[in-house]
């Protein structure tokens, strides 16, 4: 143990040291001089600080053996790992001892680096994983200047360089390949057809949820459901073609995915198959159906068909997967959970609790609290401040019991939801930095 930090988990610290704001990325501070060092190559004198910073008098052994942890300060923020860790790549930055040693810093205790401090959680998990994940909300051009100076891309040039034979270059280029393909898919900064291809997509989901209201009405409803209609068959039409798209979109996902058992722990992933099988399902159904004569068979197409319009609802979330601020906001939900379950649970007691009382108080002169479920009802609509007025207490003692719930039922709510507030707001701005 170390300062309540377990060795090979990485935490991170806001520095005490450094209380300046974070600085803009790829700008050396005006107030630090340059290190003059013949190991550091120019890219890297540029980022190198002095005064205050780095030292001349720094101990001889500030490097230790492979178990003790090394922490790494960039721009003020402190992250620590193992030696181990880091020199598993030894021809990286941080994995060479004689490359990382101009930027320790002996005020700090620690190697001190000026750059950008998002790209530098996705620098640490590939030394960790050795797999990369680019941050959200960043530059794909300030992630490869990252990726550069730290060396990460020399690496990948040095494991590139080992692969000689004919065999494994084919591989390497199918391997290339599918990565190309997924980044398309999945970032539309990358290119300008990925950028097309994702408004194609959003486009689609429009018109998908359009279809999926006009349905809905009356005056419409014989048009998508009819073959007799006049316009039957052109809706479908176009229907199918959107479901082609999102089809075509979904297995090129799941065949340039790097691991096939991770896609389908995507949570987009899984609402791209429930927004796609309704429509194949009701095609089957539809096909059994009106082959069928027999009642029974009738009966459960209706109920296939029931059940396949209501996954349809799922289309509308697609639109996350276009947004990064939705994504944001989708991780500081995400990173809270455990003050969201610690809400409901709370909620449960309270309901639980009131609603058995007020069915006690009414039980005996009014029918509309004659059970618990429905006192329980009573008390969500109630510390809720909805009000549906569809049942009240009418007894004196009721009335004043549903004040003290009603008046109590705001205070229980704010008490968890300041706290559940104030983690959203610090993990969403933590995400947008």
């Amino acid at each position: 143990m170390f300062n309540g930090i377990t060795a090979g988990n990485l935490q991170r610290k806001e520095s005490k040291n450094i209380g300046s704001p974070d600085p803009p990325p790829y700008t050396p501070d005006r107030n630090l001089n340059v290190i003059s060092s013949s190991n550091l190559s120019p890219k890297r004198r540029d980022s190198a600080l002095s005064v205050d910073i780095y030292k001349n008098d720094e101990p001889a052994n500030h490097t230790s053996s492979d178990d003790d942890l090394v922490t790494i300060n960039v721009s003020g923020t402190e992250f620590v790992t193992t030696y181990s860790c880091l020199n598993r790549y030894p021809n990286t930055l941080l994995g060479s001892e004689e490359q990382r040693k101009p930027y320790f810093s002996a005020k700090l205790n620690a190697y001190y680096f000026n750059r950008h401090r998002p790209c530098f959680d996705s620098i640490l998990h590939f030394y960790q994983t050795g797999k990369e994940a680019p941050p959200l909300n960043v530059d794909p051009d300030v992630y490869a200047k990252e990726k550069e100076f730290f060396g990460l891309k020399r690496e990948r040039e040095e494991k590139n360089k080992i692969i000689t034979n004919e065999e494994e270059l084919r591989g390497s280029c199918i391997k290339h390949t599918r990565m190309k393909i997924h980044q398309f898919l999945q970032d539309p900064r990358s290119s300008q057809p990925a950028a097309f291809w994702h408004g194609l997509d959003i486009f689609f989901i429009c018109i998908s949820i359009c279809f999926l209201i006009i349905e809905s009405e009356p005056d419409f409803t014989e048009q998508f459901t009819s073959n007799k209609a006049k316009y039957f068959y052109v809706l479908f039409s176009i229907n199918c073609v959107i479901m082609g798209f999102f089809t075509f979109d979904f297995v090129i996902r799941l065949l340039t995915w790097p691991n096939p058992i991770d896609f389908w722990k995507n949570f987009f992933n899984v609402l791209d198959i429930l927004s796609i099988m309704p429509f194949y399902v009701g095609l089957l159904a539809n096909g059994v159906g009106s082959g069928g004569e027999d009642s029974g068979v009738s009966t459960q197409h209706y109920v296939v068909l029931r059940v396949c319009r209501i996954f349809r609802i799922v289309r509308i979330f697609k639109f996350v997967r276009h947004s990064r601020d939705l994504l944001i906001i989708m991780k500081a939900v995400s990173n809270a959970k455990r003050e969201l379950v610690l809400l409901v649970l709370l909620l449960f007691i309270f309901v639980i609790t009131f609603g058995s009382i007020m069915y006690y108080i009414e039980s005996g002169s009014n029918n509309n609290f004659n059970s618990i479920m429905k006192s329980c009802w009573w008390v969500i609509v109630t510390i809720t401040t909805v009000g549906y007025g569809d049942m009240y207490p009418e007894s004196v003692g009721g009335k004043f019991f549903g004040a003290f719930v009603l008046t109590l039922g705001i205070v229980f709510l704010a008490l968890p939801m300041t706290i559940i507030v104030s983690k959203f707001s610090f993990v969403y701005e933590r995400e947008k930095m």
